[in-house]
């Protein structure tokens, strides 16, 4: 079978087409410019395109018919490529569709990460803990992995561990041996434009799973629950060394989760989860007092926070918003979730698949609220920022940045300039 990807340099397009690689069939694709993931697919063989005009598409096809054209969430409709696929009678899909073709084909068990938020990192610490545990397994994580590349294929694997992401309702493609949910709290208002959808979507993805582990406090949102879903307490939290409550939370869910693998003790399952080194973007050590995080959620920033305070008594957080349309969901529970920084400067939202009907909600706007809003500093990505940022360290103080847009791309290029 021949898959066609457009998009293939992107963080989630990019793993998949390796993964398929890997499991046997043929891979080809486009993007719009050349990356570290596109030079990294033609080291491994795969033909990529940097014309998306559809000649190359067409050419491809001609050459070997392509069987299935998947493509990214975030590519316009009137796309020529995926135009073109339609008119030429490929098969058209978005990348879960595909992966779950994989995962059947293949014949795997899947263990599906769900949630609001905590997915990327609780993802990661299942591939860890099978891979300290010496278990061949396959998977797919949204970020960068210092243990390993963010997808893999392995041909000797029972399970395929995925990041099961509810945006554009893309989780509810699979049924899930094992579903571990990190966490409930609305989100993607652009996906679910009620509480009540975004919920209904979560209690499809729970019946479609085997089994199913997550916490008692998300089960009160309307969410329904088959008998015989793993319901944890919060005082259940086990006792890991690793820095911050969320993270102590999320390594009880996969610990428990093994108890559905059947393969490895609870010690040392335990033993694995504590030298868990972390993910891309997930409170990620960039420098001395220098760390990105890619929370966007006031959720996130709490959680994220306490964390931080566990290594430091002295926060600055560095925030860039994301997407307006969420801003005009979330702005209410800003209110105390940066209590723990002393020094908050707020960027301007960053806009993507925005509702053009909705008004701009300013940083003065959104942070009118803050009961600590005597700590913010409206900022812009510049040098000035720049300049605070580093007054900040030379300090002593931890500086952490977060958010999903162009922050962390910034903050890096700072580093190397």
């Amino acid at each position: 079978m021949h898959i066609y990807f457009c998009g293939i340099g992107g963080v989630g397009i990019g793993p998949l087409a390796e993964i398929a690689l890997d499991a046997g069939y043929d891979v080809s694709g486009s993007d719009m410019t050349p990356s570290r993931t596109t030079e990294e697919l033609n080291q491994r063989g795969i033909r990529v395109s940097f014309d998306q005009s559809g000649d190359n598409l067409n050419s491809v096809h001609q050459s070997q018919p392509v069987d299935w054209f998947v493509y990214t969430a975030s590519l316009p409709l009137d796309h020529p490529e995926l135009l073109l696929a339609g008119q030429l009678g490929m098969r058209v899909a978005k990348r879960d569709e595909l992966l779950n073709q994989i995962i059947t084909d293949r014949q795997l068990r899947l263990i599906a990460v769900a949630g609001t938020h905590g997915k990327t990192t609780t993802t990661a610490m299942l591939v860890w803990a099978f891979q300290q545990l010496g278990i061949p397994v396959s998977y797919s994580v949204g970020s960068t992995l210092s243990f390993g590349p963010a997808g893999k294929f392995d041909p000797n694997s029972d399970f395929f561990i995925y990041e099961c992401d509810e945006f554009d309702r893309n989780f509810l493609h699979f049924t899930p041996y094992v579903s571990v949910i990190t966490s409930i709290d609305y989100d993607h208002p652009d996906t679910y434009p009620t509480q009540a959808k975004y919920s209904d979507a979560f209690s499809e993805f729970i019946s479609k799973s085997e089994h199913t582990i997550l916490w008692e406090r998300d089960t009160v949102i309307d969410i329904r629950v088959p008998t015989g879903a793993w319901c944890l307490h919060d005082n259940e939290v086990m006792k890991f060394t690793l820095p911050g409550l969320h993270n102590r939370a999320n390594a009880t869910l996969v610990s428990k989760a093994f108890e559905y693998i059947h393969t490895g003790t609870p010690e040392t399952v335990q033993t694995a989860l504590n030298t868990f080194p972390g993910s891309g973007r997930r409170f990620e050590k960039l420098a001395d007092n220098l760390y990105s995080d890619y929370g966007h959620h006031p959720a996130e920033i709490a959680a994220t926070l306490q964390m931080a305070r566990e290594l430091s008594d002295h926060i600055v957080l560095v925030y860039q918003p994301h997407q307006n349309t969420r801003q005009h969901q979330v702005r209410s529970h800003y209110v105390s979730c940066a209590e723990l920084a002393g020094t908050i400067y707020w960027l301007p939202t960053y806009q993507t698949r925005e509702d053009p009907t909705l008004a701009i909600l300013t940083p003065e706007e959104l942070t009118a609220g803050l009961k600590n809003r005597d700590a913010v500093r409206f900022a812009d990505m510049d040098d000035q920022l720049w300049a605070n940022i580093q007054a900040e360290r030379a300090a002593g103080k931890l500086v952490l940045c977060m958010g999903a847009g162009t922050i962390d791309g910034w903050v890096r290029t700072q580093l190397t300039n």
